[in-house]
């Protein structure tokens, strides 16, 4: 499968998870819609772009588990968490809650916009070694009469675990607290059912684990929520009637979020449109048996070096995926990640969480066992 991929032959590449990486056949088509772009921009983005999007979601929402009306495109997640936390009417003394284990930009979100409004943002601790069982009371311990929203992550980014969110979305919904999933990593890596996890916003990216070329990721939002989201950006969506616009008959008859969501002018659309090609990919490489088989070679892979430094895995096997992450004792993570790859030609990135060091390591469709004995070599 590496041949499938334009991944560089010489590197040892197990860092999937923060970037992706783009079949040859899926980059190809991203390709083809720019060059379409390109034939008539006036006609592609002025009359076409919302049908050719719509057609993109349906297939996308097919594979989520969602309805296609309950979906719009964004760059990434970070820009979903962006778009909720700016709609959401948070008043002074409000609080949201997160877990300890969350995204550094999308905490920084919330910092930010809990500061301007005078709320509050707690983050839960979620202790290690990770018990599945204990997640949900962990989280909702913090919960409280003005909690507003529960925010976590899917799949953690630093500690690649595997948080039993559709439990949480349950038990915040029996309390009367909205949530927040951060997915970024949990499309192409988990099979999803949007609808079944019952969550009131969800955000995915597409260009990660679904390989989707850079830029393709959705936000997931419940009907009742529709009206009160709004776009980072103002822009033709919101305008009643524009006169003399080519695209504003385009988007007559599409719904309240697709036209202040997708309509945003002039923008490279193609990474969306190059979604249902990435399905496509999948579906026809029996995608379910390479997560197994990755799952299985990453595990194996943390109980090895495990018993070589004495350091255990932080949870179960079942909590995680296709990501991993194996603890080394380091006092400086970066100059580690440096070493791996000037010395050993190796592209893994090292993460913290607490005092603890990890080396976070992603195994894709395209990765060999012996990629995986390079890693043990060289940390050895």
């Amino acid at each position: 499968m590496r041949d499938l991929f334009l991944l560089d032959p010489d590197l040892v590449f197990l860092n999937h998870g923060s970037f992706g990486a783009c079949p040859a056949a899926v980059f190809g088509a991203y390709q083809q819609w720019q060059r379409e772009l390109e034939r008539n921009p006036v006609e592609f983005l002025g009359r076409r772009s919302a049908g050719l999007l719509h057609e993109a979601r349906s297939a996308l929402a097919g594979y989520l588990g969602a309805a296609t009306g309950e979906l719009v495109f964004v760059p990434n997640a970070t820009t979903a968490v962006n778009i909720v936390a700016r709609s959401l009417d948070l008043q002074p003394g409000d609080e949201v809650l997160a877990t300890d284990h969350e995204y550094g930009a999308c905490d920084a979100t919330w910092q930010r916009v809990c500061a301007e409004r005078g709320a509050v943002y707690r983050r839960a601790p979620v202790a290690l070694p990770f018990d599945p069982a204990r997640f949900v009371e962990q989280v909702l311990a913090l919960a409280g009469p003005r909690t507003r929203l529960v925010f976590a992550s899917h799949i953690t980014s630093t500690t690649a675990l595997v948080f039993p969110v559709a439990e949480l979305c349950a038990e915040a919904r029996s309390r009367g607290i909205a949530t927040l999933i951060d997915g970024a990593h949990a499309p192409g890596q988990l099979a999803l059912d949007l609808t079944a996890i019952g969550a009131d916003f969800y955000a995915g990216n597409l260009h990660k684990w679904l390989c989707a070329p850079k830029g393709a990721a959705f936000l997931h939002a419940r009907p009742e929520h529709h009206a009160a989201l709004h776009a980072t950006v103002t822009s033709w969506g919101y305008a009643e009637q524009v006169t003399g616009h080519s695209g504003f008959d385009a988007y007559l008859g599409h719904s309240l979020l697709e036209r202040r969501l997708q309509w945003q002018g002039t923008r490279d659309i193609a990474a969306f449109l190059a979604v249902p090609a990435a399905i496509g990919f999948q579906r026809q490489h029996r995608w379910p048996e390479v997560q197994a088989r990755c799952h299985d070679m990453a595990v194996g892979l943390m109980h090895r070096v495990a018993r070589r430094t004495g350091l255990p895995p932080i949870g179960p096997d079942a909590a995680f995926a296709q990501m991993v992450p194996l603890p080394v004792a380091t006092d400086d993570g970066d100059a580690l990640r440096r070493r791996l790859f000037d010395d050993h030609r190796i592209e893994v990135p090292v993460t913290r969480h607490g005092a603890q060091h990890f080396v976070r390591v992603s195994v894709q469709g395209y990765n060999t066992a012996e990629d995986l004995q390079r890693l043990e070599a060289a940390l050895g």
